[in-house]
């Protein structure tokens, strides 16, 4: 089933929801976290500044089903910032629903629209079906995969 997601920008009013989203992130994948609210007030700073970037699936929080945290930074290879994925998390009963490409198609035009030219994605090696929903939007691994935990993908603009 494909849904039809709704991508927004996230703004200061969100801190909650996104840190909530975060939080179930990690307490899915058993990773140590703070609170929710930890989050929240962590990200009511980080939704002001100009190299954050968090993009909402769903129209609102009662229907909010995942999300995307990307940062920019400089960078002396290119003109404009690199791009960094943080997280991309879709709630786990509407995988493979579209969701997820919504929210990476959205990031990617996103920066590019403020001058990207490469964007970075850590991916834990083992989590095969993360590596090729990647790899099936254009990102390349860059690693050997030997002895390696996180892998790197990019992708040039």
């Amino acid at each position: 089933m494909t849904v039809k997601a709704l991508v927004r920008r996230a703004h200061t009013d969100d801190a909650v929801l996104v840190g909530r989203l975060l939080y179930d992130f990690n307490v899915e994948f058993d990773t140590p976290t703070p609170s929710a609210a930890e989050f929240a007030e962590r990200f009511a700073d980080l939704l002001v500044r100009d190299d954050v970037l968090v993009l909402l699936a769903g129209a609102d929080e009662a229907d909010a089903t995942g999300f995307a945290f990307l940062t920019l930074r400089p960078t002396p290879y290119y003109a404009g910032p690199l791009a960094q994925l943080e997280e991309l998390y879709v709630r786990p009963a509407l995988r493979d629903a579209g969701i997820g490409t919504a929210l990476l198609t959205a990031a990617v035009q996103q920066v590019r629209e403020r001058g990207a030219q490469e964007m970075h994605i850590g991916v834990d090696e083992v989590d095969t079906d993360t590596r090729r929903f990647y790899e099936r939007h254009g990102f390349t691994n860059i690693e050997p995969g030997q002895d390696y935990r996180m892998l790197l993908y990019l992708q040039e603009f």
